[in-house]
């Protein structure tokens, strides 16, 4: 895959891919270049008017459908309005936000980043014919799952702790999805990308100087947001993907560059603890997965 390019999309006529937080950053970058290769795209987006705007641009084939991750009740409603579709891609997440709750009060990062995603990719496993793509992060390295305090209801709230096990939670995700494909016959795949360091609008909702310090950051050093989407892409519509596996850029410490297979820590690979955060996501959220052989 060295070098692998948009350019290299194959044909996507005909084919259905959904996408959330489709209307900015990554998301956007990504939904355009579905598009771009023929695709009908579902713009998961909790905002719509920013939704619209980008969908007006790109045509009759990208479709906006209202989705807020940090509400399950959003959640289950954008499901039910699904038919069918070949991919989902789980794009959508905050990084790093002040100490706040979701609808159903959870910990807004793991909320939204993790038991969201997790919900949404249970109601709508049956009708996803070919793959789910789940974004994670190179930030999974310093995420700990704590699953005795998963939303911060006890310990003192660290907004990058939080983040981390977020990150976390989402490759931990896809690993153990995959294996439980693979043991119900199944030949969907789920898969995992990160971006690296890329310059996108992620990076200035801490409420804090941070989002200034980000800024400068992302101006020196950061790659931009059509490479850090390459990942995902490659992810999404290569042939050439392995089950379970996690993409990532290949150079300067997998911070930037085209797609390439990527390490991840020991903890993401730790299938006891993978085990309990399923089943204890399956009880906050109330989505109980079903594997068919399919």
């Amino acid at each position: 895959m060295s070098g692998w390019d948009i350019a290299d999309i194959p044909d996507l006529a005909g084919r259905t891919y959904i996408v959330t937080g489709a209307n900015s950053g990554l998301g956007a970058v990504t939904t355009r270049a579905l598009i771009g290769a023929g695709a009908r795209v579902i713009m998961a987006c909790r905002n719509e008017v920013k939704a619209h705007a980008l969908a007006n641009e790109l045509g009759e084939r990208a479709q906006v459908r209202r989705l807020d991750l940090a509400d399950l009740g959003s959640v289950r409603e954008f499901a039910d309005g699904i038919d069918t579709a070949d991919v989902l891609i789980n794009n959508a997440g905050i990084m790093a936000v002040p100490h706040k709750r979701t609808a159903d009060g959870f910990e807004m990062q793991i909320g939204t980043n993790h038991l969201g995603h997790f919900a949404l990719t249970g109601l709508l496993l049956d009708r996803i014919r070919e793959r789910v793509v789940t974004v994670s992060s190179g930030a999974h390295a310093i995420g700990k799952i704590d699953l005795a305090d998963l939303n911060w209801e006890h310990r003192r709230y660290q907004r990058w702790a939080a983040y981390g096990q977020a990150k976390l939670a989402n490759l931990m995700f896809t690993y153990e999805l995959q294996r439980r494909l693979t043991a119900a016959g199944s030949t969907k795949l789920s898969l995992a990308a990160h971006p690296g360091y890329a310059a996108t609008d992620l990076q200035s909702h801490t409420e804090s100087v941070q989002d200034f310090l980000m800024s400068i950051g992302n101006r020196l050093f950061a790659q931009s947001a059509e490479m850090g989407a390459l990942p995902t892409l490659y992810a999404a519509t290569s042939a050439e993907v392995e089950p379970g596996a996690f993409y990532g850029p290949g150079g300067l410490r997998g911070l930037r560059g085209h797609p390439v297979r990527s390490g991840s820590s020991s903890a993401s690979r730790d299938e006891m603890t993978a085990r309990r955060l399923w089943e204890l996501s399956e009880q906050l959220t109330k989505v109980n997965y079903s594997f068919g052989r399919k």
